[in-house]
């Protein structure tokens, strides 16, 4: 049995599968598995198996119109990436405050020099502006969050990384299959050499990170030269992001939302709610600023990223848009704040409270279990606190006498597993 073979078996082994109805891994299988995806043992054996699958690939890129001789630089000297293979089943048990990701994200330093990057390609950003409808500040703030500014656009081979996933992945075989076929097209088609086709472990590519499919789908020529080069072409890749987020729905002339203040006695149960900002300002909601909301209204969700004591916004329909780059609260939110800094504007005006620390993934299982037997129920204890999960929170506080903000909390589930 090859390493990779093994350490296919190992991760399924870790995630509850088995590779066959019976048997289970001796520690030394395991022990080999994890020893290889650490770099130590030379993986000359599984790099026998790896050309192998190479070559029975072949097929498969050249029925999609790749080239043979692409097909063969491509692949030249390329063996399984042991960092791809680390990274890909790494679960950090440790979730990072929203605050200081923002701190990072939002830092002075990044501020800087996206005020910088606005005044370098000022053409280029205005004529992109004036093409897809996308503030310019928007599509700096997303270069900024994804590479620093082209600083660092990852170390590693998209094809050699792509290959690793396609495989020895445990999941989603097909959907790397396909993303190295696409990345072995655009290397086909001239867009990039091999040697400058750098991107992340996954294999999102460029200065905006883009998966190859995406490359497909919404990169862009700026300057038409024939080739759509995210890698070495900073307006390709400029343009390209603005394209992403106008083909996915981005409002021109809209804000990415607002923070806000909410009234005393506010109820909230309409947390996560949508709502016309005209119904918010009625119920009292007002932004941090005192300026009005504009006319004519538009619909905007109130979220609380760190419970009742940390800072509200009203989210409009760009920071959703801004989500489907990354699907997470807090790269959203960091984007627009950071959109809205290079702009010229100031820190959020409420503090977070550094004391309301996040659950990790296990202790929101926690916590969704404790709230099961309480009666309050939020479904399956999966660690992910999405909506049901917050509306159990939401009940158990009222019971207690808290503010039903719905936020999941260290010192929440402290409260709860006390049985207070």
């Amino acid at each position: 049995m090859t390493v990779l073979r093994i350490f296919r078996k190992a991760v399924a082994a870790s995630r509850g599968f088995t590779c066959r109805p019976a048997g289970r891994l001796s520690l030394a299988m395991l022990t080999a598995a994890v020893t290889f995806g650490a770099g130590v043992l030379s993986p000359a054996a599984a790099d026998t198996d790896f050309n192998r699958w190479v070559n029975g690939f072949w097929p498969v890129a050249r029925d999609a119109g790749v080239r043979r001789d692409t097909y063969r630089r491509a692949f030249q000297g390329v063996t399984p990436d042991p960092d791809t293979i680390r990274l890909m089943n790494k679960q950090s048990e440790f979730v990072k405050p929203i605050w200081d990701y923002l701190d990072t994200a939002v830092s002075d330093t990044r501020v800087e020099k996206g005020q910088e990057m606005l005044a370098s390609y000022a053409t280029e950003l205005a004529a992109i502006e004036r093409r897809y409808g996308v503030d310019r500040e928007a599509v700096v703030a997303i270069w900024g969050m994804e590479t620093n500014y082209g600083s660092f656009m990852g170390e590693h081979y998209v094809v050699r990384a792509l290959a690793t996933l396609a495989y020895a992945a445990p999941r989603r075989r097909s959907f790397w299959n396909k993303e190295l076929v696409t990345a072995l097209k655009i290397l086909d088609a001239g867009h990039v050499q091999p040697e400058r086709m750098e991107g992340s472990w996954a294999g999102a590519m460029g200065h905006t990170q883009f998966m190859p499919s995406s490359w497909r789908q919404y990169s862009s020529d700026y300057d038409g030269d024939g080739r759509r080069d995210i890698w070495t072409n900073i307006p390709d890749a400029l343009a390209s992001t603005a394209n992403y987020l106008k083909r996915h729905g981005w409002r021109t002339g809209n804000t990415w939302g607002y923070e806000v203040v909410l009234p005393r006695g506010f109820d909230y149960g309409t947390v996560d709610e949508e709502k016309d900002l005209a119904d918010w300002s009625r119920l009292g909601v007002r932004r941090t600023n005192g300026r009005d909301f504009p006319r004519p209204a538009d619909d905007a969700v109130l979220i609380l990223p760190a419970g009742a004591s940390g800072p509200a916004f009203l989210m409009l329909r760009n920071f959703y848009v801004i989500k489907r780059y990354n699907n997470a609260t807090a790269y959203a939110l960091a984007v627009g704040h950071l959109a809205d800094r290079v702009r010229g504007g100031g820190p959020f005006a409420q503090d977070w409270d550094r004391r309301a620390l996040p659950l990790s993934r296990s202790k929101a299982k926690d916590l969704q279990t404790l709230l099961n037997r309480r009666g309050f129920n939020v479904g399956a204890a999966d660690g992910r606190i999405g909506p049901a999960t917050r509306r159990g929170i939401r009940a158990y506080q009222r019971s207690v006498g808290l503010i039903p903000d719905g936020y999941g909390s260290v010192a929440l589930l402290e409260r709860i597993s006390s049985g207070r």
